[in-house]
């Protein structure tokens, strides 16, 4: 009988760290470029999740994987053989392929599962390049003590504070390496996930990185206290239901855009395109829940905002870079103010931001794709000011009075609006010392005015 052997084009060797000492090109071509060292820990998560499963138990795994760097994309097919007289690995590879970098394609689905990522998280962070605590976030309870351990501890390596699985290396390791690892949390029975988001270019994580912890299991069932007679169904949803539904939708829009964009594998398109719809529905009951939150806040008699020193221009700057993915994709450009523009206003930094994204994101969903969506800012006296212009269809006398009411929808259906932005922003702007307006004709498209108190210098005696 004729035994088929594997023609292999690079081989390579680990040991029982998951270094790999020993790599023929153009694998240790790749182990560079992704930041690793050789001898090194293998640079390549994908196949360092291999080598890994292969070592711990004993067994041999051939699978494909796919790994990309600043040059190019690879394909390639992998044979990991435990060592049997040592604690390693060995490593064939072939059928290796070579793909230009796909920006669009690549570009999306990174920024996809980037996504993911942020909306199932439970705990973020803020990391310097050196991967240092800048500043930590997070909701939970279960994580509460690590989170009272990082504030405490800004300025040190992330690493410090969680327990790599699988990994006991000097830390931090490089960021390629990190962003997926499987983590124990002190305080916590579920096993974690951290993803590193790098920022900066053209080196990446050179101005930092954005650091999110998510559950790979679910937490613990909620039990939710019976509410008697809730005054308005918005208290009820803020206060009560709002927190329990939020994280098990967000890990079904997960899970659909998994499907949808085919990272779990090749799928027929009609089910894609039913993932794709059942995300948009999860998204739109998301944007509901949170729309309801903010609507029980604003209304509370006790609600206040924190004014502080702001700048419109930067705002803005900040709202158009956030929605600018979406305006692309409808073709639209937001013409945002220059660098060098500067309009100081009081009022919170992250109300007045919510009230643009929500302006803003209104003129990207209602104006006509190819159009323009200007952002402009001004000083007026004593009032700063900021217009949303957009081209759309316009409003109607008529409309103008209705737009900021509660619920108002305008006849419009399916656009995945709740009919409660205008009227939460328009609360949110009174609550800071402003006012926000509209200026409008059928056909002429509409203008959005938020105006605030301008934050001018003091009178010099």
């Amino acid at each position: 009988m004729t035994v088929r052997r594997t023609s292999f084009v690079a081989r390579a060797r680990t040991d029982g760290r998951d270094w790999l000492l020993e790599a023929e090109e153009p694998l240790a071509t790749l182990q560079l470029r992704s930041g690793g060292e050789l001898p090194g820990i293998i640079a390549t998560p994908s196949l360092l999740e291999l080598v890994r499963k292969a070592r711990l138990y004993g067994l041999r795994l051939a699978r494909p994987i796919r790994a990309q760097d600043d040059h190019e994309q690879v394909t390639a097919w992998v044979e990991i053989s435990p060592d049997p007289e040592g604690e390693g690995c060995t490593i064939g590879v072939s059928n290796w392929q070579i793909l230009p970098l796909q920006d669009s394609d690549g570009r999306e689905a990174s920024q996809r599962r980037n996504g993911i990522a942020r909306q199932i998280a439970e705990l973020t962070a803020r990391l310097g390049p050196r991967q240092d605590l800048l500043s930590v976030e997070s909701q939970s309870p279960e994580l509460a003590t690590i989170v009272a351990e990082m504030r405490q501890g800004l300025g040190r390596p992330w690493t410090e504070f969680v327990e790599l699985e699988g990994n006991s290396h000097e830390q931090p390791l490089h960021w390629r390496l990190l962003d997926g690892a499987r983590l124990r949390i002190q305080g916590s029975v579920r096993h974690w996930k951290a993803h590193l988001i790098p920022l900066g270019a053209p080196e990446p994580g050179s101005t930092g990185f954005e650091l999110y912890f998510v559950a790979e299991e679910r937490d613990e069932p909620v039990s939710v206290p019976p509410v008697e007679a809730p005054a308005t169904f918005s208290a009820a949803m803020g206060g009560e239901i709002a927190p329990v539904l939020r994280q098990p939708i967000a890990r079904i829009i997960a899970n659909a855009e998994t499907i949808r964009s085919q990272l779990a594998g090749p799928l027929a398109e009609e089910y894609s395109n039913y993932a794709a719809d059942i995300s948009s529905a999860g998204e739109h009951l998301l944007a509901l829940i949170d729309d309801l939150t903010d609507l029980e806040v604003v209304e509370d008699e006790q609600f206040t905002t924190a004014p502080d020193h702001v700048d419109l221009s930067d705002l803005a700057r900040r709202a158009a870079g956030i929605l600018g993915m979406r305006a692309r994709e409808r073709g639209i450009r937001i013409d945002a103010p220059q660098k060098g523009e500067k309009v100081p206003a009081i009022g919170e930094f992250r109300r007045v931001l919510q009230i643009l994204l929500n302006l803003i994101g209104n003129a990207i969903r209602y104006t006509p794709e190819g159009s323009v969506v200007w952002l402009r800012v001004e000083t007026e006296g004593e009032i700063a000011r900021i217009v949303v212009a957009d081209q759309g269809e316009g409003l109607s006398e008529a409309h103008q009075a209705r737009v900021f009411n509660k619920f108002e929808r305008l006849g419009r259906s399916g656009d995945g609006g709740t009919g409660l932005g205008l009227y939460i922003s328009r609360k949110l702007a009174r609550a800071m010392g402003g006012e926000l307006s509209v200026e409008s004709a059928p056909g002429q498209g509409a203008r959005f005015v938020l105006d605030l108190p301008a934050d001018l210098p003091a009178a010099v005696d």
